[in-house]
């Protein structure tokens, strides 16, 4: 009994359908990003070195190589984030690959609205590659707030939407294949500010009965004098306006440092 072994020619074939398949999307990704996705498949087929009917037995229409070129696009940068979990400084790679984003993103303008638009086509490739870069943002988001290095009220929702206004701001001072200053600014608003801890929407709830104690008599905090409670109304928490201003200030001051 002998095991079948593939033929040479379908190994071959099959090698060659790889490449072209690869040399399509290549040339698609810069067409499209050029000229927009009016470009026909004609003229994909001529940038890629290959003949039309070799794009049409990979991508019948065009609806379906945009979307695989979205695909690729995605899952390209789901992979970035993901390689970027490895970094030794978790912040640092979260800011560096929101840059990355930011600065190649605007090439796409056309594919991107275009995938945001409701005409009914497509979507099931794109779906799945989304939900594989949100997992991997989201695992470097984390990872960049547990070093205490990005805000801890940010969420993925968040960073997709600074993303959107840093895209528009790059397509608006027409900056390629760099970040412009004001989107790297709008980035910066994610970043932790020293002595300001930022949490996250559901910790912001106070707990008064910890912090506060509306009877008895307390401490000034800035110079430690007895504050009496007169038992009517809010209680004091300086014990004169001079340390309310001074306290003041060194809150100020903190959050500058």
């Amino acid at each position: 009994m002998t095991a079948s072994v593939e033929a040479p020619s379908n190994t071959a074939a099959r090698a060659d359908a790889r490449r072209n398949r690869a040399l399509v999307l290549a040339a698609a990704q810069r067409a499209f990003a050029e000229h927009g996705p009016s470009v026909s498949l004609a003229e994909v087929a001529r940038r890629a070195g290959v003949g039309a009917g070799t794009v049409y037995r990979h991508f019948p229409t065009k609806f379906d190589l945009l979307e695989a070129v979205m695909q690729q696009r995605v899952d390209r940068l789901a992979k970035l984030a993901a390689d970027h979990l490895d970094a030794p400084d978790p912040g640092a790679a979260f800011f560096d690959f929101c840059t990355e984003v930011v600065a190649s993103t605007p090439g796409n303008e056309a594919l991107c609205e275009l995938m945001q638009s409701d005409d009914g086509w497509p979507r099931a490739l794109m779906m799945s590659a989304g939900a594989r870069f949100h997992k991997a943002l989201g695992a470097l988001l984390q990872a960049g707030q547990r070093q205490g290095a990005v805000r801890g009220d940010i969420e993925v929702s968040d960073v997709l939407a600074i993303f959107t206004g840093c895209v528009a701001i790059q397509r608006l001072q027409q900056s390629k294949g760099r970040i412009d200053r004001t989107a790297a600014i709008v980035l910066d608003a994610m970043r932790a500010v020293p002595g300001v801890t930022n949490r996250a929407p559901e910790a912001n709830v106070r707990n008064e009965s910890s912090d506060r104690n509306e009877t008895g008599d307390h401490r000034c905090p800035v110079c430690d004098a007895t504050i009496r409670h007169t038992g009517t109304g809010r209680r004091a928490r300086y014990c004169s306006a001079a340390c309310r201003q001074k306290a003041h200030r060194q809150r100020t001051a903190a959050r500058r440092s």
